[in-house]
């Protein structure tokens, strides 16, 4: 029997018919749908500690399950010493069954352990149909061992869709469960 993610089910059973009638779409290849993750987290202390790189690739790989990679500077700033070269962060891309089993753990698990909680901010869009939100904390993955962590740092999650424009996008992510704060811009 072949494994499929949960929200992937949900996507082609349930938002796909949902969308394509609340935007009046004629066919369901126009309907927005997700087709990247990307997860960045800038390390600019690792100027100093070249050992905070190695830690950020160990977690980004345990928080994506998928091999994180360092991304490098591209231009000498002498200020800031920083050499071009020099890993200052760590990303990783998701797509396909990887990207929908990270995005059912960010709605189900992570973002209900936020402290503060409010909602999602709505600000984040584009203009272009795609998302960017920011986590202060990466101990809100549950794969992340607390007593491990040897600095707290954030990160930048953004949704690449397939939608024209900002009210595409959030009632695609609204379909998926991201909670919003303002409900009312959803609703077209």
């Amino acid at each position: 029997m072949e494994y499929t993610p949960r929200l992937r089910d949900k996507y082609e059973k349930e938002i796909l018919p949902a969308l394509k009638e609340q935007m009046g779409f004629k066919s369901v290849m126009r309907v927005p749908k997700i087709t990247k993750i990307c997860l960045n987290q800038g390390l600019g202390a690792a100027t100093a500690d070249k050992k905070l790189i190695d830690a950020g690739i160990n977690e980004m790989t345990m928080i994506a399950g998928q091999k994180a990679v360092a991304t490098k500077s591209r231009k000498d700033i002498s200020n800031f010493k920083l050499r071009r070269g020099n890993p200052i962060g760590v990303r990783v891309t998701l797509r396909g069954d990887r990207m929908y089993e990270f995005l059912d753990r960010l709605i189900s698990v992570s973002i209900p352990r936020v402290r503060d909680f409010r909602g999602i901010n709505e600000k984040g869009f584009d203009g272009r149909g795609n998302y960017s939100m920011g986590v202060t904390e990466q101990i809100i993955f549950p794969e992340i061992d607390i007593d491990k962590v040897s600095k707290i740092n954030g990160m930048d999650i953004t949704f690449v869709t397939t939608a024209r424009n900002d009210n595409e996008c959030m009632a695609l992510l609204k379909q998926f469960g991201l909670p919003f704060k303002n409900q009312k811009k959803a609703e077209i």
